[in-house]
């Protein structure tokens, strides 16, 4: 498998629509994943001036990024980070204010299907869940944690209705050693009848794991903090989440800096996948994307 069949850019009509990506202007993407979103804006730069700063905290990541995109190297910028830091990242790169941020929030295919990466439920590995090094992994959350904080947790970042029983389950099964073990775990105490329809039993418990030892909402905010100080009058942020915890930050924040007159809310509503784009890729099903564009007078 060759780095561009590892990841399907999700919303990438929509992503370059919003960017407005100019061959004369300099952009980020600030979780560049395989590639797929710094491929296509690199195609439009390699008719001008303008350059790439590609971000990410995975090693593994950048690597794909290097092999797939070296053709580009004029244009292209790669740092390893986390896009919490996108200040100081950007003022690494000694870029000028950039055109156009982009922040694409989900794992990318080549991650979840990476069993040793610990993200899949489908998949036996180790229950890791780092994106990017750390401490902290999810074995020992699951193994380690008291039952009332690991409830508490599975409910306030995964949404899970049924935290307490899936809390009351894991404590019973210690050692919990792989993923498809905590799945089967998980499966087991939710009830036949719980209307789950098109999602595994077990997401909302990974999706909390992983915000948790990844701390994605924590950076998700230092990030949204932070970007506004880096665009130029006129650019543009794309943010596109997966999880409604991460799209209530992305909009809170883009409305309030609409009202202190920094920027303009380029979408009035949050924008969804196509149809078409759900049939050829259903990860995205649960992708939003929100714009906004700093103003000229901020």
């Amino acid at each position: 498998m060759n780095a561009s069949e590892l990841h399907y850019p999700v919303m990438l009509r929509e992503a370059m629509e919003f960017l407005n990506v100019r061959a004369d202007g300099n952009y980020i993407d600030a979780t560049a994943g395989a590639g797929g979103h710094a491929e296509q804006i690199l195609r439009v730069l390699d008719g001008g001036q303008g350059k790439l700063l590609a971000i990410d905290r995975d090693p593994q990541a950048l690597s794909i990024v290097r092999e797939r995109l070296g053709d580009h190297r004029g244009k292209l910028i790669l740092m390893q980070g986390n896009f919490s830091d996108i200040c100081g990242l950007h003022a690494e790169s000694t870029l000028p204010p950039v055109d156009g941020i982009l922040a694409d929030l989900g794992l990318s295919s080549m991650q979840l299907e990476d069993a040793e990466r610990g993200f899949s439920f489908n998949l036996p590995g180790p229950l890791d869940m780092r994106m990017g090094g750390g401490e902290l992994t999810a074995g020992e959350i699951v193994n380690r944690a008291p039952e009332r904080e690991l409830a508490d947790l599975i409910f306030k970042f995964g949404e899970e209705r049924h935290s307490r029983r899936i809390a009351r389950a894991i404590v019973k099964a210690r050692p919990i050693r792989s993923t498809t073990e905590l799945a089967q775990v998980v499966m087991r105490a939710i009830p036949s009848r719980a209307g789950l329809h098109h999602l595994h039993p077990a997401t909302r418990t990974f999706m909390a794991l992983r915000l948790v030892v990844n701390r994605e909402l924590e950076n998700l905010q230092s990030f949204l903090s932070g970007f506004p100080d880096i665009l130029a009058p006129g650019g543009r942020s794309v943010v596109i989440s997966f999880h409604s915890l991460e799209d209530r930050l992305v909009k809170h924040a883009f409305l309030g800096l609409q009202h202190e007159g920094r920027m303009r809310v380029l979408t009035k509503h949050v924008v969804r996948p196509t149809p078409e784009e759900i049939q050829e890729n259903p990860r995205s099903r649960s992708a939003k994307l929100r714009a906004a564009e700093k103003l000229e007078s901020a």
